[in-house]
């Protein structure tokens, strides 16, 4: 029974935990939604995507965190705590999908040509 428990509890603890942003994978997201952007559009978009991308990682972080220091309070003091874990996922895929954007917006500056001045 004690065995069946901590494999359960193992189990919730590597399934539930909100994740970091640096392990996000990319969303795909195509450039030619940005054709008919001029280079400034372009720039301040990138700013924009960029600031979103700083924003939610940093809360991303945060929860991933959290949650590592609840894993080891719960298995050491309280384990029903361990239920409580997890990541917001529509944050996460937010998350790869501005990581996407910031990179159709790349690739458009590069394909038009833009310099930074």
């Amino acid at each position: 029974m004690k065995k069946l428990l901590s494999l359960f509890l193992i189990g919730s603890m590597i399934t539930g935990c909100a994740t970091s942003s640096q392990n996000i994978p990319t969303s795909y997201v195509s450039s030619v939604q940005y054709d008919s952007y001029t280079c400034r559009q372009i720039s301040e978009e990138m700013i924009s995507v960029q600031n979103q991308v700083t924003q939610l990682g940093g809360h991303l972080d945060t929860a991933a965190s959290h949650d590592k220091m609840i894993t080891g309070a719960g298995i050491l003091l309280f384990w029903p705590a361990l239920f409580f874990l997890g990541g917001n996922k529509e944050q996460e895929a937010e998350y790869g999908k501005l990581k996407g954007q910031y990179q159709a917006l790349q690739h458009e500056y590069v394909a038009k040509n833009c310099t930074q001045k």
